[in-house]
């Protein structure tokens, strides 16, 4: 599903015309991508969280030379699922 298709679904689902919930979706993800950069956490109880962290520098290899490179050291966005979404893929009541 992409982003037309998630608007969609949920302007079908909520009664509300598409414009106004692409709206609504935009605000929300500009909301999370601001807070998880300032490295606050955004819980959705029930559905999961949004939090920053920190991938250390690190050797890797160029995959068509085999030369080894530095990887530099990068921040990194996390999303842990909440037991309600989990439990909703495995089906479970």
């Amino acid at each position: 599903m992409n982003k037309a298709e998630l608007i969609e679904a949920v302007s079908d689902h909520t009664d509300i015309s598409k414009a106004n919930t692409e709206e609504v979706l935009n605000a929300v993800m500009e909301v999370i991508k601001k807070a998880v950069t300032k490295e606050d956490n955004v819980q959705l109880v029930g559905f999961g969280t949004f939090s920053s962290g920190k991938r250390a520098a690190r050797m890797g290899r160029n995959p068509k030379t085999g030369e080894a490179i530095k990887i530099a050291a990068a921040k990194t966005v996390k999303f842990t699922a909440g037991k309600a979404f989990k439990d909703a893929v495995n089906k479970r009541k």
